[in-house]
């Protein structure tokens, strides 16, 4: 088998990331269009009262095959991923710009688990919402953000460019394993949702999509590109904004405080100019006092609760794993 995959390798890893992404598009738009023409409107789950936060898109009556099809489905998706990226450690190789054996066997495994899941919403419906909480899906890619706030921090700096010493010593171990906890959230997050067509899940079925393809290329140089992986994290905002507005949640609050974190901290890990970054602040500035003007300024802190989340959560988390992180770990240390 490893053998096959090598001999599909034909393309380099940039060519497999301009191919995954639009991949990513036509399958986001496959969605839309399954959704109008093909998948029934089903009975959901009437929301109870006074719960203030409600996933309405469970069965109402769901049954045993609902519920085994997506869970054996997502346990299928979430072993093979893990797998490859275990085989692909105890070979230890180093970053290339072609692909590797495992990052075909990954692109390949991804798309067949997102062709399956089309199916599994069109036949049985059901996400894991049907069995899990909200809050695990949405802080599962929350705590993914922020530990990689962690591991650039070596290299951009957690503020205005400026680098965190015990933040970049807390990073060599989450560098070393993160590959399993990434696999999981966004994997996790993918299942957890049916591929149904409103605006919210559309961008976030892009964005899970956007994550997995970026999840395939371990151990190439495009899986390191800096306006690659900047642009997935700066993504966000715009998932975040759809959600907010089709939810009627505070969307100035997500939308600043993410791009917050982008101005603050992300943009200084883009190879750009001084002024560049000026001009950046400039934009974010003017859009921040032109939209609280409108909405009111006796809420402006509200878009410290997003960024501060992430920062606070970063710096915290840090200081916990040099807690428990073993000493072979720390830089400078073999």
């Amino acid at each position: 088998m490893k053998d096959y995959l090598k001999k599909l390798n034909t393309i380099d890893s940039n060519s497999a990331l301009k191919l995954g992404i639009i991949f990513s598009f036509l399958f986001t738009a496959l969605i839309y269009f399954a959704d109008s023409y093909w998948f029934l409107t089903p009975d959901l789950l009437p929301r109870p009262e006074g719960v203030a936060f409600w996933y309405k898109w469970q069965l109402n009556d769901p049954t045993w095959i609902t519920r085994a099809s997506v869970w054996l489905m997502y346990l299928g998706h979430q072993g093979s991923i893990w797998w490859l990226i275990y085989r692909a450690q105890v070979e230890k190789p180093g970053y290339t710009n072609g692909l590797h054996w495992f990052n075909v066997a990954a692109l390949l495994a991804n798309a067949f688990f997102i062709s399956l899941h089309l199916l599994q919403t069109g036949f049985w419906y059901d996400g894991l919402a049907q069995d899990v909480l909200e809050v695990s899906a949405q802080w599962s890619v929350i705590v993914l953000l922020f530990m990689v706030l962690i591991m650039e921090n070596q290299r951009r700096g957690l503020f205005f460019g400026k680098k965190i010493g015990f933040v970049t010593n807390a990073a060599v171990s989450i560098r070393k394993y993160h590959g399993y906890y990434f696999a999981w959230a966004t994997i996790y997050t993918f299942w957890y949702h049916p591929m149904v067509g409103t605006q919210g899940h559309l961008m976030g079925f892009l964005y899970m999509f956007l994550l997995l393809l970026q999840g395939s290329l371990f151990f190439t140089r495009m899986h390191l590109n800096p306006k690659w992986t900047i642009f997935l994290e700066a993504t966000v905002v715009l998932h975040a904004l759809l959600v907010a507005l089709v939810a009627g949640h505070n969307w100035p609050m997500f939308v600043f405080g993410f791009l917050g974190v982008f101005v603050v901290t992300q943009m200084y890990g883009l190879p750009i100019s001084q002024k560049m970054r000026w001009l950046i602040w400039v934009i974010f500035t003017g859009a921040f006092i032109t939209v609280y003007s409108y909405k009111g300024w006796d809420t402006w802190y509200e878009i410290f609760f997003v960024s501060g989340t992430l920062w606070v959560c970063s710096i915290l988390f840090a200081g916990l794993i040099l807690l428990v992180q073993p000493k072979k770990f720390s830089i400078g240390k073999k």
